[in-house]
């Protein structure tokens, strides 16, 4: 066995099928030649009563000193009892972060979320996360590149939080499955962006203009029928889209709607009265399942957007999205003095701190009375009224 040099590697002939010289100084380190003529360096050892070998990297790319120098340090590793042969085939066999996204989507993401989460889920794994880390092995993903895929989408505040959100989460599950340590979820500390959250309620004026142009799509039949009620009801009920869109007849009760899932899972919404005239006058199809029925046979519609973008542009009301027609239903009952708490079962949200949001609404009743009440009593207070208006005695 010659020392392994330059000249000694390059002067190796190829044969029918690989073979291996051997260094003659250091015990395990050779080289390999293959029938094509390449050549790459080679460190053997055993362990556990097998051979185990390492390549560490062909000739040409690195020199024959560093592959020397390499093998000692692997050898280093084995005499402290190390196995670096299996630490590499084991960085080998792991997973890649796309192929953790596939299995989070279908074991996770498809059995306990609703389609419309899925959608969002899918949404994010596939544009944002597999193009930007996908290719990260998962145990090598660190807070610097969650941080920094977080810092490249600031500039839609949104949907950055939303991803890495998702992120988050997937990576929980990564730990529950083995595929990392415990308590190294790499999003952790990981700040979100503010957002802004965006309030737009319709005025008595603009609700007049909106009914007023669905009173005549309907009468024109630019829209049809299902698709009109379908917004009235989503005025007059302060529904989520969905809950109206795939809304069942046999889920209309004497008691008002009852739906089996929802976003905050089974409740049951009040109809009233305006809401069930709507229903009674709705044409219904004999044998059809759902109220909004859609294009297909026996289905829901399916497309209430494209409908919506040309009854707000008709209205006047370009900046008002289908998920407004809630607010406004919300901003009215806090507006007219109803209690908080009354408004979050109304809207079936399953935390007081997402009505909240409408609280300082409740201020507007308020300063309403303040002022109403000062009026009465100003007359004595300024002398403005010679015969200001009784107070009126409570007790």
């Amino acid at each position: 066995m010659p020392k392994l040099t330059k000249r000694t590697v390059e002067s190796l002939p190829p044969k029918a099928s690989d073979y291996f010289v051997w260094d003659s100084q250091i015990p395990g380190f050779g080289v390999r030649v293959m029938p094509s003529g390449a050549r790459s360096y080679q460190a053997q050892y055993r362990k556990g009563g097998r051979t185990r070998r390492v390549s560490l990297g062909r000739h040409g790319k690195i020199t024959v000193d560093e592959a020397r120098r390499l093998a000692k340090e692997l050898m280093g590793q084995v005499a402290k009892g190390e196995n670096p042969a299996e630490e590499i085939a084991v960085e080998r066999r792991a997973p890649t972060v796309a192929s953790l996204c596939d299995r989070f989507f279908q074991d996770h993401v498809v059995e306990r979320c609703k389609p419309t989460t899925q959608a969002e889920y899918r949404r994010s794994l596939n544009i944002f996360i597999k193009p930007e880390i996908g290719s990260f092995k998962v145990v090598d993903v660190e807070r610097k590149d969650i941080s920094a895929l977080h810092h490249k989408m600031r500039a839609t505040p949104y949907q950055a939080n939303r991803t890495l959100q998702v992120l988050s989460k997937m990576f929980n599950m990564a730990e529950i499955w083995g595929l990392r340590p415990d308590g190294s979820n790499p999003c952790r500390h990981v700040p979100k962006y503010r957002e802004k959250k965006r309030e737009r309620f319709l005025s008595q004026s603009e609700l007049q203009r909106l009914g007023a142009v669905l009173s005549d799509v309907e009468q024109s039949g630019e829209e049809s029928v299902h698709v009109v009620a379908a917004f009235r009801l989503l005025i007059l009920t302060g529904c989520r889209l969905r809950e109206i869109q795939t809304l069942r007849w046999d889920y209309i009760t004497g008691n008002g709607m009852e739906l089996p899932d929802t976003k905050t899972g089974a409740r049951r919404i009040p109809l009233p009265e305006a809401a069930r005239a709507i229903l009674s006058a709705l044409p219904r199809t004999p044998g059809h399942p759902y109220v909004i029925e859609g294009k297909v046979e026996d289905a829901h519609i399916t497309d209430l957007q494209h409908p919506w973008r040309r009854i707000r542009a008709r209205a006047g009301l370009d900046d008002v999205r289908i998920h407004d027609l809630r607010h406004t239903y919300a901003s009215n009952a806090v507006s007219s003095g109803m209690p908080i708490q009354m408004v979050g079962r109304l809207l079936g949200h399953s935390q007081i701190q997402t009505t909240m949001r409408y609280a300082h609404l409740a201020d507007d009743p308020v300063r309403r009375a303040a002022e109403e009440n000062a009026n009465r009593l100003s007359g004595f207070v300024l002398g403005q009224s010679p015969t200001p208006p009784p107070l009126r005695v409570v007790g």
